[in-house]
């Protein structure tokens, strides 16, 4: 008999993909792996990705954590890339063990990844040293998020910003948009193209799409999730049509 395992996610209460992107990978997974995966989401109020918002929605996140813990969570999620590389450079760590922390206090203890470690952590995963990007923030933001990863030693050689404010607007696009913006990117010297820096940007139904096409890994910030998640669990990281990180190869 297989196991179930409860997924807790942290979400801003503006994101719409989160729980959309991270549950089709794990349920295309349930195809082909015997593991099975509930999802339990606690909000944090944010309606623009702006630095004031961002900082007043990371304040929110130990309430998300110990209200996921009161379920017993196996591992916990917390889905705001920018949210967290707003708040200095390698910030994801010290969220991870405070969220961790938070859970344990309340007798649920859970290990807990980001999507900016994750993101970080999966493009390590894969040997990328020089990536691509393609994010939907303000171009200061986007600026926040290269140099987060370049403390890290990723260096982003390219990126396109797509400067859309309201975080309701940028899950609304399509998910199939990124596998034609990829094209205005500098690829050249490439180790990886970020497909999405954001996990409201939906990108899934693009990853196979732009690796075909450009012959390189592609990841997105839910991709490199749903890997740390997997790795967290200590599961096999493979799911189909999810590209080259969850390929199961890493």
């Amino acid at each position: 008999m297989s196991r179930t395992y409860r997924v807790g996610l942290i979400v801003p209460s503006s994101n719409t993909t989160m729980e959309t992107e991270i549950p089709a990978m794990l349920r295309a997974r349930e195809a082909v792996l015997p593991e099975r995966f509930t999802f339990h989401a606690s909000r944090m109020r944010m309606q623009e990705v702006t630095k004031e918002q961002l900082a007043a929605m990371d304040r929110d996140s130990d309430r998300c954590a110990l209200e996921l813990s009161d379920a017993r969570m196996d591992v916990m999620g917390y889905a705001c890339l920018v949210a967290i590389m707003s708040m200095g450079l390698g910030y994801h760590r010290q969220s991870q063990q405070r969220l961790r922390a938070v859970a344990a206090g309340n007798g649920g203890d859970a290990p807990v990844t980001t999507s900016a470690g994750a993101l970080v952590e999966g493009l390590q995963a894969i040997g990328a040293r020089r990536v691509s990007i393609i994010a939907p923030y303000m171009k200061p933001l986007t600026r926040l998020v290269i140099d987060y990863l370049e403390n890290e030693g990723i260096q982003v050689i390219d990126s396109v910003s797509l400067e859309i404010p309201d975080n309701l607007a940028v899950g609304a696009r399509d998910p199939r948009a990124p596998a034609e913006l990829w094209k205005r990117l500098n690829v050249q010297g490439a180790d990886a193209i970020v497909a999405s820096a954001c996990v409201q940007m939906p990108s899934l139904a693009s990853v196979p799409l732009i690796e075909q096409a450009s012959g390189l890994p592609v990841v997105s910030s839910a991709v490199c999730t749903t890997w740390s998640l997997l790795k967290h669990l200590g599961l096999e990281r493979r799911v189909p049509d999810a590209g080259a990180l969850l390929s199961g190869r890493y």
